[in-house]
């Protein structure tokens, strides 16, 4: 994709064409309260054109592939990006049978061993029947490193390019550096839904303990975990967060996340979660038939709305929480916390003794206090 997706100056220069491509030519916010922004966007054309041409053709080869003849096959795929090819054939090889991947992003900071990652994945192996999830695990990485370290732990991993950017270091939760990481996961995981596979996105700071799939809506087309859950899955005044969503692919979310990518110019400086806020009222996503359900904290909690009850929790997610030493200390207290549950569990206790999480003590309000950064900038996210 380095030299489809990795071209993202020029994307950045003409967004009314990404917007026109949205809807068979008709522009989503030509009827907005926004329109008058339109202007700002619309210049060469031409190049814009043909990279989204490129990327278009690109993907509908890769998708189509296993139907052409194995001559045409390699044909094409010898003209196509190379990592295009490789992340097609990671798809394939790691989807369930209903083309469904589990995604998750990874740096250099939060791949080094006793780090985010090693948490991450103790938690499928620790979980309630969660470890064949494992097998269906595609990591992301964002810088070589990561990459490196990926392939000593897990047979699934990909490497993604973005020329001119260094996503190594931890980027501390808004910086200039978090915001590019953010939407370039947006711009990745557009292109899976576009090379078809459905898709569970989850930040590696979510800890699994249960299979999250009887708990997805079966009407929904985009479903995303919430900081703050009021009571109504459909009620998009919920709070959602963008580190958990359960997406499948089709012509909706297609159009759903090209919109949500070109919206993040008309609210310059918010992350995609911010900007997922805003849009989430739009016309457009009526217009397009979306069915966006927001899930349960009761099932998908966090530190900003704990899930309460260990009979009933999926997911745990270290948000509200800024810095990768503040989300790593409550972590592993977390999955202390949890093997406790188990072994009561285990023990035919776990209905007597009522388990409660020890966490969060390091996140929380405390851990978005300002601070000095290092010269290296940092991270943590939400």
């Amino acid at each position: 994709m380095e030299s489809v997706e990795g071209e993202e100056d020029q994307c950045n220069q003409n967004e009314q064409l990404a917007k026109d491509s949205i809807t068979n030519g008709q522009h989503p916010l030509q009827h907005h309260h926004h329109y008058h922004h339109h202007h700002q966007f619309v210049r060469k054309v031409s190049k814009s054109l043909v990279l989204f041409s490129a990327l278009a053709l690109a993907i509908f080869v890769v998708y189509h592939s296993s139907k052409l003849p194995a001559s045409l096959h390699n044909s094409f795929s010898s003209s196509m990006p190379k990592e295009l090819v490789e992340l097609s054939k990671v798809m394939e090889k790691t989807a369930m049978k209903d083309k469904t991947v589990v995604i998750t992003t990874l740096n250099e900071a939060w791949a080094v061993p006793n780090s985010i990652f090693d948490l991450f994945l103790e938690s499928f192996k620790i979980g309630n029947q969660t470890k064949w999830l494992l097998n269906h695990l595609v990591v992301v990485a964002l810088d070589q490193k990561a990459y490196d370290q990926c392939l000593k732990v897990h047979p699934n991993c990909y490497k993604l390019k973005t020329e001119g950017i260094d996503f190594s270091s931890e980027a501390y939760f808004m910086t200039k550096d978090y915001l590019k990481m953010m939407w370039r996961r947006i711009l990745f995981l557009q292109t899976v839904l576009d090379l078809g596979y459905n898709f569970i996105f989850t930040d590696a700071d979510i800890m699994w303990f249960r299979d999250p799939f009887p708990h997805f809506h079966a009407d929904a087309d985009f479903q995303i975990a919430c900081d703050y859950f009021r009571g109504n899955s459909s009620n998009l005044n919920n709070s959602p967060n963008g580190g958990f969503t359960y997406v499948r692919s089709n012509q909706k979310t297609r159009q759903f996340y090209r919109f949500w990518y070109v919206s993040r110019n008309l609210y310059p400086n918010n992350h995609d979660q911010d900007v997922l806020n805003r849009i989430k009222h739009d016309p457009f996503l009526k217009h397009i038939g979306l069915q966006i359900r927001f899930l349960e904290t009761k099932f998908f909690g966090g530190f900003c709305q704990r899930s309460e009850d260990f009979n009933l929790v999926c997911t745990m997610h270290a948000n509200c929480c800024v810095g990768l030493d503040n989300k790593i200390y409550d972590l592993k207290i977390m999955l202390d916390d949890w093997r406790k549950y188990m072994s009561k569990s285990r023990n035919g206790t776990s209905l007597l003794e009522k388990s409660s999480w020890n966490v969060p003590q390091h996140c929380g309000p405390a851990s978005f206090r300002p601070r000095r950064m290092p010269k290296n900038g940092t991270q943590g996210g939400t």
